[in-house]
């Protein structure tokens, strides 16, 4: 069984890294995000392995929760701003063959 410690230190990470991937699509920084994206992945499953054998009191329980929030306000916001450029380049390849997409997006006509 972990320590409470050990359980929290996984979510604090997790949460950590969300700020920080939040901040990189803040400023357009889209090739950190996704660098980011496989480090967060990595973290995620070994909570899965972490928050099995964890038994939580009220008060860590309330801890969790406001970490999980905080995790996912993230997450909601990093998808508002990721969600315009993914339509855009959606709405290209539906009405546009790949090849032409392709081609516009690397300047040839």
């Amino acid at each position: 069984m972990n320590t409470n410690q050990e359980y929290f230190a996984h979510y604090e990470a997790i949460a950590t890294l969300s700020g920080q991937m939040l901040a990189a699509a803040r400023s357009g920084e889209w090739g950190e995000l996704k660098a980011m994206q496989g480090a967060y992945r990595e973290l995620v499953d070994r909570l899965k392995e972490v928050d099995a054998g964890s038994e939580l009191d009220d008060t860590a329980r309330a801890r969790k929760l406001d970490l999980v929030k905080k995790i996912l306000a993230d997450d909601a916001a990093i998808r508002d701003l990721t969600a315009p450029s993914l339509a855009r380049l959606s709405a290209l390849f539906t009405v546009n063959r790949p090849a032409r997409v392709l081609k516009k997006m690397i300047g040839l006509r």
